[in-house]
Parts: C-alpha cells; sequence; structure tokens
C-alpha cells in the first residue's frame, strides 16, 4: 500500500456523550444541527494565507444559504486564480454527459475552466502550476456512477504531480447509511466508474477521497479533509439544493442507486419529465396503469422515447422512509425485464459500466430473482466495508 500522505483537520464533534449513545442505538438523525465542512472557516481559511488557490466547486458548495463558497473566500481576499467546474457545470444546469465550456465567473470574474470539456478531463501543466492549493467542495450523492468523486481523484492525481495541496470540504451524504452492490470490476472503469467500490460505497467525499489515498486508488498527495460536525452514518441528511439537474428531490436521490440502472436498458427511466428516476417505463411494458411521454426539457434535450407514450411505474407513492430504508432495489430491474421479455435486447453495452459486472447481466438472462442475485455480491459487500472502515470519518 502506498504510503498515505495526507492530514486530516479534524473538527471537534458537537455532540454530547448521550446523543453519541442514542445514535449508536440506530436512533435516526433529521437534520440536527448538521455543519459541512466549509462552515468551519478556522479549520481550512489559514491554509490559503499567501497561497495561489484553485477551487474545484458547483453550485452545491454553499458557505452559507445566502452565499457561495466562492463569493465568500473573494469576499475575505483569498488568491482565486480559477474555478474547475464538474460534470453539469459550475452552476449545476447542464444535463449529464454533455460537454461543459470554459467560461468567466459573472460575479467575481473568475476564470471558470471545466474538468468535462469531452477531450482531457485534467487541467494543462501550466495550469497546475498557477496555484498551491485546491479547495474541493461539492455535494455528492454516494453512487459509484455519480461522477463528482471521479472528478476529484483526476484532480488529486494531477496535484500528486505538480505538489499541490488537496483540501476537501466535507458534506453529508444523503445515501451514506448503506452500502450495497456489486464492487467494480475494473475492466468496467470508465467516466462512470473510477475505483473498485460498489454501487452504493456509503462514503462522503472526504472519505472516499482517503480511502482513495490509502489504498493507491491515486497518487500519493498531500490531503486535508475538513469534517461535518454533528453528523453519523445514520443521519438522515435533506440536500438543501438540488445536486444535478435530474436529481430535483431527496425522493429522486433514495431511488436514484436503483433506477439509474435503467440507462443500461432499453427503458425511459424518466428523463424529459417531471419524476426523472423516480418512474421508469417503456411503450411496449404491459399491465400497467401509469403512462407517461418524455419531452425535451431543461435536463434532457434528448429524453430516451421522445415523443412516444410509456407504460410503467411510478414510484412518487412510495414514503422516502421506505424508499430509504430499503435501498438498492433491484426488483425494479428484473421486474422489467421478465414484462418486456425480449431477452438480451433488453440490455445496451453501457449497462456493465454501470452496474460494474458482468454476472448480473448473465443471472437475469438466467432466470435469477434479485434475491439471488444480491446473494452472489454480499459477501464482496462486507469484505468491502472492512476495507473502508479505517478510512470512515464518521460513525457507522
Amino acid at each position: 500500500m502506498l504510503r498515505v500522505l495526507f492530514t486530516l483537520v479534524m473538527l471537534i464533534a458537537a455532540l454530547s456523550c448521550s446523543s453519541r449513545a442514542e445514535a449508536k442505538s440506530d436512533a435516526v438523525q433529521h437534520n440536527v444541527e448538521v455543519l459541512v465542512g466549509a462552515s468551519d472557516t478556522a479549520q481550512y481559511m489559514p491554509l490559503m494565507r499567501s497561497k495561489r488557490v484553485a477551487v474545484l466547486a458547483n453550485h452545491t458548495a454553499m458557505f452559507s444559504p445566502e452565499e457561495h463558497i466562492v463569493d465568500m473566500m473573494h469576499r475575505e481576499g483569498v488568491n482565486i486564480i480559477g474555478i474547475f467546474a464538474p460534470e453539469h457545470g459550475f452552476r449545476g444546469s447542464v444535463e449529464a454527459g454533455v460537454v461543459v465550456r470554459n467560461s468567466v465567473d459573472e460575479r467575481t470574474g473568475i476564470p471558470i475552466l471545466s474538468l468535462y470539456t469531452g477531450n482531457s478531463k485534467r487541467p494543462s501543466d501550466e495550469v497546475m502550476r498557477s496555484f498551491d492549493l485546491l479547495v474541493v467542495d461539492m455535494q455528492d450523492v454516494g453512487l459509484r456512477f455519480y461522477t463528482y468523486y471521479i472528478t476529484m481523484m483526476q484532480m488529486m492525481d494531477a496535484c500528486a504531480d505538480f505538489g499541490v495541496h488537496v483540501c476537501v470540504l466535507d458534506r453529508p451524504n444523503p445515501n451514506g447509511h448503506y452500502v450495497d452492490g456489486p464492487i467494480l470490476d475494473m475492466k468496467y472503469k470508465s467516466s462512470v466508474g473510477w475505483a473498485p467500490i460498489p454501487v452504493v460505497h456509503g462514503m462522503t467525499m472526504g472519505e472516499i477521497a482517503t480511502m482513495a489515498v490509502g489504498e493507491g486508488w491515486t497518487k500519493p498527495v498531500e490531503l486535508s479533509v475538513v469534517k461535518c460536525r454533528n453528523y453519523d452514518h445514520n443521519t438522515h441528511y435533506t440536500l438543501p439544493i438540488a445536486p444535478s439537474p435530474n436529481l430535483p428531490t431527496q425522493h429522486s436521490i433514495y431511488l436514484y442507486p436503483s433506477t439509474c440502472l435503467f440507462e443500461g436498458t432499453v427503458l425511459s427511466m424518466g428523463r424529459g419529465t417531471e419524476a426523472p428516476f423516480e418512474i421508469y417505463g417503456h411503450p411496449d411494458m404491459r399491465g400497467y396503469d401509469f403512462e407517461f411521454t418524455p419531452q425535451p426539457n431543461a435536463g434532457s434535450k434528448t429524453p430516451p422515447h421522445n415523443g412516444v407514450k410509456c407504460y410503467g411505474r411510478d414510484l412518487r407513492s412510495i414514503p422516502d422512509e421506505q424508499v430509504w430504508q430499503e435501498g438498492l432495489n433491484i426488483e425494479y430491474l428484473v421486474e422489467a425485464y421478465n414484462n418486456l421479455n425480449i431477452g438480451e435486447k433488453f440490455f445496451k453495452s453501457v449497462f456493465e459500466k454501470l452496474i460494474g459486472v458482468s454476472y448480473v447481466r448473465e443471472m437475469i438472462l438466467a432466470g435469477a430473482t434479485a434475491e439471488q442475485i444480491k446473494v452472489r455480491w454480499s459477501e464482496d459487500v462486507e469484505r468491502f466495508k472492512e476495507q473502508r472502515r479505517p478510512y470512515l470519518l464518521y460513525e457507522e
């Protein structure tokens, strides 16, 4: 294992001993004064003195309800040389997979350098030499195919090459209460899967950055993590801002591990509707009363089955708490496959990149149940939970 060259910036926990005991007894916290890393300026502002600073962030990096982290740093006189933007852009308005262009932040005049240009996902050597500290602040949702952690890891590699310190301002993971799904077979490594982790890894950005360095998934880099306060892995955390255009609600974020798998099939997962990832269907599905017709919108210019009536399931009536408890539910996938009854044509080539292994498609084609498929990866999940334990920054 590569030697870990990082310094974790530990914050003093605000919870009393009694509240810690309560959390350990499976009590669920609902936004009990959860404070994100960005809120503790005393821990990271000193790192910026006399430094040239770059920021990897998007619209979710709010310092307060009214002020973005970049605006606060600019107000405080931090020497920000540039803003790096991930998928969906700095303002979070670009649909998934679409090229994001370089621009200038109108409020501060700071250059915005896209890391989602369709070419290199890494800045030029000239740009990398122009700063000494990279501040990372993005709200993730804890899924292997959600790309913000990948952008962070790619930038960590670049920073390692140029001796740049990386400081992650951590945020809670709304799907941080469980781990599930197959571990990525690295032959399927792609822009939607970068590390040997399960579909639902259950870690915050700070934790996955720590594990990436410790396990050698990135090059050794000087890393600091400013922790959240009053947060653990049983905390119910409601996101104050939608993390991307097609995850507009907390309910969609909880369903996303299950319904995003339809991206690798011939079904619509609700892109081009008011309920992306909360509904799914296909023009040829039978036995369902629910229907919808995808249309181009701000979140999807060319949605699957554009303009064609689809029949399927509406999951919006399932209570948030039930979806939160169920976690990754592949029964939806197996049920849809059996309903369409078109065999191999049900799947697209990208399916393996999303699910991360070949055996899930094979088992579904062979008639396996959802329960049988989950048993197949259960031991891998338990091994991963042990592997990640030394890197966790918050109680399980």
